[in-house]
Parts: structure tokens; sequence; C-alpha cells
């Protein structure tokens, strides 16, 4: 049975199990001081934001990082999730209207929620800064679930745990035979906004990059598909709880409240009555 690909709640289902997999600590959200942070990296090249989906302190904060970048002048471009790969905002003036800007990227409200990223979105367009999509584009996902190259991309240990993380993301609903495919359209994705990154790169300034948590952990995700010159530093933001393994994955772990409790394995079961 072929499932479509995972709206984006279930999207986030599937990150908080990629996290499970890691571990996680009881310790609660810790003071700290994003900026002083920011101002103690030397200049990246490219500086990925992950998130988790339904946290809007998340969107918040990358908002933040977007103004205080470019309010520095430090901002090369904003390279998003949340919109495909060939999108852009290029050509359009810093007071360029909302419409213009969701037209430019094909923006998913469905998908996307543009009360939620529309102010990360606008903070960047705002500041003259381009924005673009990375995204792999959805007439490619057939193609890149097929594609059995994606198999040997990481160490073989690292791609189980993109396949655990898809089965776990997916409540055990998918059969064992769709576990590959679907883990291969994770670095997929992966390969296009990093393809994004080198696009938009510009020395003596710092592209952004607004993804999953699943998609910029260092030893899964977009950095394994820069080239090693290439300049990173990784953030991931946690909502309520600190994940100590995941500290490996990032050069800081920004912390923000926890979020009410959510069932999303009740919701996928819902969808996919006849799944299993």
């Amino acid at each position: 049975m072929l499932l479509s690909p995972l709206p984006r709640a279930l999207r986030l289902a599937a990150c908080l199990a990629a996290l499970l997999l890691l571990g996680c600590a009881s310790a609660p959200p810790a003071p700290q001081d994003w900026p002083a942070q920011l101002a103690r990296w030397p200049q990246p090249d490219v500086l990925l934001l992950g998130e988790q989906h339904d946290a809007s302190e998340h969107q918040r904060w990358q908002e933040d990082t977007v103004r205080r970048l470019a309010g520095q002048g430090r901002l090369a471009a904003l390279v998003l999730e949340m919109a495909e790969l060939g999108t852009r905002t290029d050509g359009l003036p810093a007071g360029a209207a909302e419409s213009e800007v969701r037209a430019a990227l094909h923006w998913n409200d469905a998908a996307w929620p543009w009360a939620q990223y529309g102010p990360v979105v606008m903070a960047a367009v705002a500041a003259g800064v381009p924005v673009r999509g990375g995204n792999l584009p959805r007439a490619r996902m057939r193609e890149a679930m097929q594609d059995t190259r994606y198999d040997t991309h990481l160490p073989p240990p690292a791609w189980q745990r993109q396949r655990t993380a898809i089965a776990e993301g997916h409540c055990g609903l998918l059969p064992e035979d769709r576990l590959a495919p679907m883990a291969r359209i994770q670095l997929a994705r992966d390969a296009s906004m990093a393809q994004a990154l080198r696009e938009a790169r510009q020395p003596g300034h710092t592209v952004v990059l607004v993804a999953g948590l699943g998609h910029v952990q260092r030893s899964l995700g977009v950095p394994t598909w820069l080239p090693p010159d290439m300049k990173q530093k990784v953030a991931i933001a946690q909502a309520g709880k600190a994940q100590p393994a995941i500290e490996l994955e990032a050069d800081h772990i920004h912390l923000t409240p926890a979020l009410p409790p959510r069932d999303h394995c009740v919701e996928l079961r819902a969808r996919w009555p006849g799944a299993r």
C-alpha cells in the first residue's frame, strides 16, 4: 500500500520520534542568552535553525535571529524548508506585500500556516534579504523514493536511525517495505536544502536555514551534504526538555517552554484507519 506524504502534524511526529531515539532528560529550561551566543561565534557561512513545527516560540526565535543578523548587515539569505527549491523572493522590493511574497514562494498555507511563518519570512524581505525555498519539489518525490543511492550516503548506523525514526514517526503503521523509500525522501530533502544553501553562499555573510530539527542534525541531515570548507553552526530549539544526546548534533540548544501533551499517533490512526 502506498501512503501519501505526511501532513505537517505528522511530519512533526516523525521529528519527535527521531529525538526519542536519542534519549531524553527531565531538566527544565535554563536561562540562556541567544544574542550573546550569536556574537561569540565567528561568522559562519550557514546557520541552521532546527525547530519543532508546532512550537510558536521557535518561530519567534527564528524571527528574532533573522532581524538581528539582518540589522547587523550579516544576513546573506533566508532558506526555508517551508517552500520548494527554485522559489525565491529575489527581485521583490523591501516593501513587497505579503501576497507578493507568498506568490513568489508558491506558499502552501495548508502545510505551513502563513500566520506562523509569515513574520519570519517578512523580516528578511523587509530588510532587503532574499528568501529562497529549499525543500525537495513535490514532483521529484517519487523519483527520490526509488533512488537507492541515498541508502549509502550515511554510515550504516545513521541510515538505520533514519529508518527507525520513520517507523516511529508513523507509529508503526508503515509496512516494512515503505521505510527505505520514505527515508530516501528525508535525505533527498536534506540534499535539496543543502543545494539552496550552497547557491546562496556569500563570503563574509551568513545564510540562515529554517527547518525541522530532524533536518539540521549534524550527523544525519543537511550538514552531511555541505562541503567541508563551508563553515556552519547548528542551533536546535527544544520545547520543555533538553535531549542530552542531541547536544552532539548541535552547537547550541535553545530551550523554550513545554507544550501541552499531544498524542500524534491517535491523529495518525484516525487519518489512516486501514493502514494496519
